[in-house]
């Protein structure tokens, strides 16, 4: 299929970087930003070094959109499906289908409220991206982006085509997703000390962030996802490659004052771990002290 037409909701780091380089695929014909505020333009420095620029229809209200679209593209915080939600009306027709590229393993809970389940593609987005201002953003490595194997994730991931954004499907969705969550969770421990992830260096920080991501492996377990007992090792090796001085977006948030992610990346583990008789109480500790904070 081409000319596919894209409505992206929500041109943060990973909207702004998925439309930057959507709006450069062949097989994409138009690419809506549905945001906030206006921007004049979206620039990305790629991990090669260079320079992504695009100029898509950018859109301020839902009552500006003309006509549906072939895909939305929710790339908004978890904790904004209200606000992202009512950009759907105007943007769905009879075939559109919507993904959500969200941190946490809800996806579809989130959006099941507000439009039929079987139109919702879950996607896991692991994209190192900050945005330095509106429009403006450092993509520090390659990407990649994981939806469900089936018709419709085949279909999304067959609109990227660039190296720097590998998309693919999986028949183990859930697995992904708590693998993914096992990585986020762990965010939260620069959130709390206002910290890089450098801070991974620290005397003692390796062994929390790995009793933290071992609450997050039982509790995954329990809903089915296949975690074996080397991803605490796995996350904090991740984490001791990153760049010393890269932000993820939870610590990007609180130092811009903005809300956080902490029910979706720490709290989802409490929650879902009390489901199932399961302690996750640094997890719970984590989550508690960023509502607080926030």
């Amino acid at each position: 299929m081409t000319n596919v037409s894209i409505a992206v909701v929500g041109p943060g780091a990973i909207g702004g970087t998925v439309a930057a380089w959507l709006s450069h695929s062949p097989s994409v014909g138009a690419v809506t930003l549905c945001a906030r505020t206006p921007l004049d333009r979206l620039e990305v420095v790629a991990p090669d070094g260079r320079l992504i620029q695009a100029s898509p229809r950018v859109v301020t209200d839902p009552a500006q959109i003309a006509a549906p679209v072939d895909w939305v593209l929710v790339a908004t915080k978890a904790y904004d499906v209200a606000a992202a939600s009512a950009w759907l009306k105007p943007l769905l027709g009879p075939e559109t289908r919507v993904a959500v590229l969200q941190n946490g393993v809800e996806h579809v809970e989130r959006f099941s409220p507000f439009l039929d389940a079987d139109r919702i593609v879950p996607v896991i987005v692991d994209i190192p991206a900050e945005r330095d201002a509106p429009g403006r953003i450092r993509h520090r490595r390659n990407g990649t982006i994981t939806a469900p194997a089936g018709p419709a994730g085949e279909a999304f991931c067959a609109l990227f085509v660039d190296e720097a954004l590998v998309a693919s499907t999986t028949e183990d969705f859930t697995t992904a997703a708590w693998t993914k969550l096992s990585l986020n969770c762990v965010g939260a421990v620069n959130a709390l000390t206002r910290l890089p992830a450098g801070v991974v260096r620290e005397e003692g920080v390796e062994d929390l962030m790995r009793a933290m991501v071992r609450e997050c492996v039982l509790v995954g377990r329990a809903v089915g996802a296949k975690l074996g007992d080397e991803v605490p090792d796995w996350v904090v090796e991740r984490t001791r490659a990153s760049a010393p001085d890269s932000v993820n977006s939870l610590l990007g948030d609180r130092l811009a004052g903005r809300p956080m992610e902490w029910d979706a990346r720490n709290g989802v583990i409490a929650r879902l771990g009390e489901q199932h008789g399961i302690a996750a109480p640094l997890n719970a500790m984590a989550a508690t002290l960023l509502s607080v904070v926030e």
